[in-house]
């Protein structure tokens, strides 16, 4: 069966590749012929091309894309990336956005395979200096920006996102409230959001919206017990968890189960030691024991506490600059990210058999930004003082394509 039949159920854009790609349309445009059109690669049929083509590195589809009219419109629809996900060979990469010492926001990609920094189109001007935005990732390739506050216009209710696969942003239907430091997670590819204040007096807010990306529209959901600005979030064995302080400045906990949208406080052994940041994978719960990120927690189930550790026994410091801004699950393993950039990895697929806290050969350091200049970077943060404002992670996600 040709490669190209071996995903036939993308949508028009993709039918209409597979067509052009095989020769077969009906009506070609005025002006051309499909016979005489040339090959993708000179030599081979376009199936075996394509099956060339999708196994080149992610981190050359920018240049390919400057090939000629042919390559760059293959690289552009979904139909490509399908394939490339359809045989396992999709390429995650790590997308950061930070906020510098002038208090703009810029963001990087890092290639964890050949371990290099990547350009990207800047932030849309009107994320480029908002505060309390929130970040997800909906189908694997794009990143939603959405919400937050504009330092001249207030609340937002605006949404954009990024195409991994286009490497491009688009706008999305705004939210129904403007919302910022809000809490925000995906439960089978739909985006909810919730709490958070609104623009004026800082009012804490107990709305909560979902967006399907399927139906391109929001909808509310069932408001929250009790008005909160969420400062930690995880989505753990099929509920949202949230952890905020009320309207006055009290700590709840509160989860959501989106099979009878719901929303019940919550406060046992998991919530009470629940630490930022957090993550969950192949069903386990997993938190930072130190501001380094170099020790990590394991959430218990069957004693209800953050018993367990999985320690690298190496702590680079505790200042700005070295402490870890983010756990995301990257290719089966956990990545930590740290202000200055560098990056960890631990696998903790193996912790079990590797005696808990004797478990430093699980991690791995990737050659990231900054990892180089941490001694530098450590003093300079120290006689900087703490009332400086500084350079740090304010989100990160990981994308396929």
């Amino acid at each position: 069966m040709p490669l190209l039949h071996h995903l036939n159920s993308h949508g028009r854009e993709d039918e209409q590749i597979v067509e052009e790609f095989h020769g077969c349309r009906s009506k070609p445009a005025r002006g051309e012929s499909s016979r005489n059109q040339s090959p993708l690669l000179p030599g081979l049929p376009d199936d075996l091309a394509i099956a060339c083509l999708i196994r080149v590195p992610r981190v050359e589809h920018r240049k390919l894309r400057l090939v000629c009219k042919r390559w760059y419109r293959l690289l552009a629809g979904n139909f490509f990336y399908s394939l490339r996900k359809s045989i396992g060979i999709a390429e995650e990469w790590i997308y950061l956005i930070k906020r510098d010492r002038d208090g703009k926001i810029s963001w990087h990609a890092f290639d964890p395979v050949y371990q290099l920094w990547q350009s990207l189109p800047p932030v849309p001007k009107e994320y480029s200096e908002a505060l309390g935005f929130g970040c997800a990732v909906l189908g694997g390739c794009h990143l939603y920006l959405f919400g937050g506050k504009d330092p001249l216009k207030g609340s937002m209710r605006r949404v954009i996102f990024y195409s991994a696969r286009t490497n491009k942003w688009h706008r999305a239907p705004d939210m129904l409230r403007r919302r910022h430091f809000f809490g925000s997670c995906v439960i089978n590819n739909c985006l909810y959001v919730a709490g958070g204040e609104n623009e004026g007096v800082h009012r804490s807010l107990r709305s909560a919206e979902v967006y399907d990306p399927n139906k391109n529209r929001w909808s509310f959901i069932s408001d929250m017990s009790t008005a909160m600005v969420p400062f930690i979030g995880v989505v753990y064995e099929g509920k949202w968890f949230l952890k905020g302080l009320g309207s006055h400045r009290q700590v709840l906990s509160e989860v959501y189960q989106p099979e009878n949208d719901s929303w019940y406080s919550v406060y046992d052994g998991m919530v009470a030691g629940w630490r930022n940041p957090s993550a969950s994978l192949n069903g386990h719960l997993y938190a930072l024991e130190c501001k380094d990120g170099c020790k990590l927690r394991v959430y218990d189930e069957a004693t209800d506490s953050w018993s367990k550790h999985i320690d690298s026994k190496i702590h680079l410091g505790n200042s700005r600059a070295l402490e870890a801004a983010s756990l995301v699950p990257l290719n089966g393993k956990l990545c930590i990210i740290r202000n200055n950039m560098s990056i960890s990895l631990v696998d903790v697929s193996k912790s079990n058999d590797a005696g808990g806290a004797s478990a430093e050969h699980l991690w791995e350091t990737l050659a990231g930004k900054g990892q180089f200049r941490t001694m530098v970077t450590n003093l300079w943060s120290s006689l900087a003082g703490r009332n400086r404002l500084k350079s740090h992670i304010v989100h990160c996600q990981v994308l396929q394509a």
